[in-house]
């Protein structure tokens, strides 16, 4: 039986995420427009600072920060905002953005979803749908265009 689409470049993600340096969990992201890879990205230090596997040490785990908070202290470039680095936003108009979270244990992020920083850089994209793995086969897609509407940043909402 052949893979659909979604699951496919989710696969990807997967593949992407691997490369990730994170200590509490890792992200693989892919943008796709019109069945073409754009870009994709990973969760790590900016190019030539230590990583935090490098440096065995994360403040925010030290700090026992909760996810979705406090990332000025995080070492990381989100794998979203890497893969939008990576591409023209020519490239991204009306594209799709495929998500992968995978803790350190090795088990799928439960409830993946950019956080309210990658959102901001996703709507300014122009990226239209985010499409994250839930389980293996199993995903959720995000309507970019209801995060105008739904303006998190209003009400100070924190975590995803």
């Amino acid at each position: 039986m052949r893979i659909d689409k979604e699951n496919y470049y989710l696969d990807i993600a997967e593949v992407v995420l691997e490369r990730g340096t994170c200590l509490r969990r890792n992200f693989g992201a892919v943008i796709v427009n019109n069945d073409q890879i754009i870009s994709s990205g990973y969760t790590g230090a900016p190019r030539g600072r230590k990583n935090c596997i490098d440096l065995e040490k994360c403040i925010r785990m030290d700090l026992n920060i909760p996810r979705g908070e406090r990332y000025e202290l995080c070492r990381s470039v989100h794998a979203e905002a890497n893969a939008i680095i990576h591409a023209s936003r020519e490239e991204m108009l009306g594209a799709q953005l495929y998500l992968v979270g995978k803790e350190s244990s090795g088990e799928y992020v439960k409830n993946t979803a950019p956080c309210s920083m990658c959102r901001r850089l996703i709507i300014n994209a122009g990226i239209d749908n985010i499409v994250t793995r839930c389980s293996k086969g199993e995903y959720e897609i995000f309507r970019t265009g209801l995060w105008i509407d739904e303006d998190e940043s209003i009400c100070g909402k924190f975590g995803y």
